[in-house]
């Protein structure tokens, strides 16, 4: 009974020591380093989670199933296995081009050919006369329209349709097709029939060019099964989620961001660990020799230093999952508008992850110092002496296990281990120039205490050069934070800004560009020039061709141009080839280049010339003066390339791989093309044009580039939350390491006091002291944060980049600032005597 009671009132008092080490002593930082890196790790992991989970179910309505077959051959799917056991659920669609007839006109549409349980994911709205009633799977003897159908053919809902060789009456419109594409160019109306009228309708006969295919929805395990059993040939491939959607690129971009920016922080917030632990280590030095002059056992010390270790784990969870939630809140709110109501659940893994890690992070940070500290010698209680280092075996376990956590974790992020490398390379040069700076220092005079500064720094060079080290570190790693995210916004918005065109308008007549043009320019709308559009094919390189043919003879031409036809109808199916060689391409010409394209060689001329978009250029290995054939209607003719250009995609302007000078295109019938933004009070504005210039084909995008804009503004304030929560890791760890370097001279300073040394001697020096190294570590952050963003932003994210003066002089005088905020509270303390 004694002994029992005397153990509980050991550990009791073990534990009450351990909570007053955290409240008064030094281990509140380890605690508060420890809560950083679990809230953090949390909240980052738990919001990636369930962003991932979101935009792979957008993506996948989007495509309308998990996954899709497409195909130019049917697919005997009878075969499959996993099918037969109910597992997976199966739709087909056949899509075909054909003609459209009614009593006032004719309109090529996209026939899209479904059976009745499609879609087996996302929402088909079908409006009938009953506009009450909504319908949303197709039926036979059913046929629907796009919207603009009903006015380019001058149809309502009741009215008989010639579709193909078919005879169908009008069912109603769509009003919502998960399957939108976003192509301006491609984009024929779409009409829905069922498969069982396709026979009637004729639209599949031998040559047609058809489109097959077969929507899967299941289980990940069973998809990838059904994905072995099907052997694909090349005209054959898989689509995911992954290839939906407008705004991949976007969201790819945020989560590299994301997870950048989480490994940054992690690494301050273990950096402060390791510092507030080692500083911990060095402040219980003399009362564990204290109490190993008492009689403590290394048993007794090290369910002490355990105790108080667990306590602080414990403390830290708390702590760190608290702020975790909210943090994950305060960087999910601005993403309300566009998540569902029903969030995915973020399951267990943001809590196993981040505890996990802080583990990990905490064993070499803790077990080390403490490790050394265990072995420390009953003589430092009276006699200062150095720690017992501990054994080089238990280090390197110790270390080697978060180091294979972070291969592990890190894996294949090329962007990560890019920025590890560059910030590594970087500091090693760089502690070797601030060596350098400071030995070239010593030639400037300012005064006795700026000498004593310098000699001090000069005395102790390892230790200068680890502060230097660790200092430039982490204000390297605040400000790659800081202009990764500047620079990212800047692409988003220079992409697509607030005005960007949301609605095109193809397939002008030639007689009636100039009055569409000028009905824009009445109703004061922001357009694009107008373009004119001719279809053609690329198909010869400095005379080598891409297909198999005969030498040509003026005789012969025009069969040889037929033959050239069928062999690249042949070849737009071939996986192996290039797209932009398996379809046909929109072709223009201009007197001058489009000012959103930035020629980044060679010279626009003016006759029988040819620009290039460089991805093309790059991908089919073409230069300037190259000699390049291409047909148009049958019709063949050459253009000499001049010039070099850099097309963005994405920002809903007309764009083309080929320009050509007027010279070579402008005697072949082309159409118009044009781009213009439309408010949200301008519906009327669509309709007047519409029924004036009824051939014309308009693509209204405002719903989608309102969503994409939307999507930009709410992923832009979460990234701007998230590199706040990078800058305070930052300024954490700079603070904790300024404080804990000033405090570490306590000793040295109040010595030179006691033998009659000034206070404003002493503060002088130290002044210049951890000046300079603020100094040094801002001027050679800034070039090293120049250097790891360029090459984040040109090898990483892709991007062009643009130099940051304005950082040059910011960050050297935030590390002074910081400096003198840190040591003025530190140094009136330092300042007092011995007693």
């Amino acid at each position: 009974m004694f002994n029992t009671a005397v153990a509980t009132n050991n550990r009791s008092f073990i534990v009450r020591w351990a909570w007053r080490e955290i409240r008064q002593g030094q281990l509140w930082l380890v605690t508060l380093a420890l809560s950083l890196i679990i809230a953090c790790v949390f909240a980052l992991s738990a919001l990636v989670s369930r962003v991932e989970a979101i935009i792979v179910d957008q993506g996948r309505s989007a495509l309308t199933a998990d996954s899709v077959l497409v195909s130019s051959q049917p697919i005997d799917l009878s075969q499959l296995k996993t099918l037969s056991t109910d597992a997976v659920k199966v739709a087909q669609q056949i899509r075909f081009g054909t003609m459209a007839f009614s009593d006032n006109g004719m309109q090529l549409v996209s026939v899209k050919a479904v059976d009745s349980v499609f879609p087996l994911r996302g929402e088909l709205n079908l409006q009938s006369a009953d506009a009450a009633l909504l319908e949303h799977h197709v039926k036979p003897q059913q046929l629907w329209l796009a919207e603009r159908l009903f006015s380019l053919l001058n149809v309502k809902v009741g009215d008989v349709l010639m579709l193909g060789d078919a005879e169908l009456t009008v069912s109603g419109r769509i009003t919502q097709d998960p399957e939108l594409s976003f192509n301006p160019f491609s984009q024929m109306p779409t009409v829905f029939i069922n498969q069982q009228d396709i026979e009637a309708v004729g639209g599949v006969q031998p040559g047609s060019r058809i489109s097959y295919r077969y929507y899967f929805l299941g289980s990940n395990k069973s998809l990838a099964d059904i994905r072995q059993q099907l052997i694909l040939t090349p005209s054959q491939r898989w689509l995911t989620e992954n290839d939906a959607g407008r705004s991949g690129d976007f969201i790819e971009r945020a989560r590299q961001y994301l997870s950048l920016t989480l490994v940054l922080v992690v690494l301050m917030a273990a950096a402060t660990l390791v510092l507030t632990c080692q500083h911990y280590a060095a402040t219980r030095k003399t009362a564990v020799a204290m109490m190993k002059s008492l009689g403590a056992t290394k048993g007794f010390l090290w369910r002490w230093l355990l105790t108080q270790i667990g306590l602080v784990f414990v403390v830290a969870i708390v702590i760190g999952l608290t702020l975790g939630l909210g943090l994950e809140w305060l960087l999910r709110y601005p993403l309300q508008n566009l998540l569902p109501d029903q969030l995915p659940a973020m399951g267990i893994a943001p809590f196993v992850i981040s505890l996990l890690l802080a583990l990990l992070i905490a064993l070499p940070a803790l077990g080390i110092p403490l490790s050394r500290l265990v072995q420390t010698s009953a003589i430092n209680s009276v006699q200062v002496s150095t720690i017992a280092p501990t054994s080089s075996r238990l280090a390197w376990l110790l270390l080697l296990l978060p180091v294979l956590a972070a291969i592990v974790w890190i894996g294949t992020n090329f962007l990560v281990w890019l920025t590890l490398l560059g910030i590594v390379g970087l500091l090693l040069v760089f502690a070797g120039i601030g060596v350098v700076a400071i030995a070239l220092l010593q030639r400037v005079k300012l005064g006795a205490a700026y000498s004593l500064a310098l000699s001090r720094v000069n005395r102790s060079k390892i230790k200068t050069a680890t502060q230097l080290v660790a200092l430039t570190c982490s204000l390297m790693l605040l400000a790659v934070i800081g202009l990764l995210r500047n620079e990212l916004l800047a692409d988003w918005q220079n992409t697509l800004p607030a005005n960007a065109p949301n609605v095109f308008a193809l397939n002008i007549a030639p007689e009636q560009q100039q009055s569409y043009l000028a009905a824009l320019d009445k109703a004061n709308l922001t357009r694009s020039q107008g373009y004119p559009v001719t279809r053609g094919r690329l198909v010869a390189i400095n005379d080598q061709r891409f297909y198999a043919t005969s030498n040509e003879t003026a005789t012969d031409q025009a069969e040889n141009n037929t033959e050239i036809n069928n062999e690249l109808n042949r070849k737009a199916d071939d996986e192996s080839v290039d797209p932009a060689l398996r379809r046909e391409l929109n072709f223009t010409w201009a007197k001058t280049l489009p000012s959103h394209n930035v020629v980044t060689k060679g010279q626009w001329g003016k006759a029988e010339g040819v620009s290039v978009e460089s991805g093309i250029a790059k991908r089919l290995n073409i230069h300037l003066g190259d000699k390049l054939a291409f047909t148009v209607g049958g019709l063949e003719f050459n253009a000499t390339v001049n010039s070099i250009r850099n097309v963005e995609w994405r920002n809903m302007k007309p764009n083309f791989y080929f320009i050509f000078t007027p010279d070579v295109l402008q005697s072949f019938p082309a159409t118009g093309l044009v781009s213009f933004r439309v408010g949200k009070q301008q519906n009327g504005l669509l309709n007047t044009l519409a029924s004036k210039y009824p051939t014309v084909s308009v693509l209204d995008l405002r719903m989608m580039a309102t969503r994409i804009q939307g999507l930009l503004a709410q992923v832009s304030w979460s990234l701007t939350v998230l590199a706040g929560l990078g800058v305070v890791s930052g300024l954490l760890l700079i603070m904790t390491l300024l404080r804990l370097s000033i405090s570490e001279r306590q000793t040295e300073i109040q010595l030179y006091r006691t033998l009659g040394a000034s206070r404003k001697r002493i503060a002088a020096t130290l002044w210049f002291e951890y000046g300079i190294i603020a100094l040094l570590a801002g001027v050679i952050a800034a070039v090293g944060a120049e250097l790891v963003v360029g090459l984040l932003v040109v090898k990483g994210f892709e991007l062009p980049f643009s130099l940051h003066p304005l950082m040059w002089v910011g960050l050297p005088v935030l590390a002074i600032g910081l400096v003198y905020l840190v040591s003025r509270t530190q140094i009136n303390k330092l300042l007092l005597p011995l007693r």
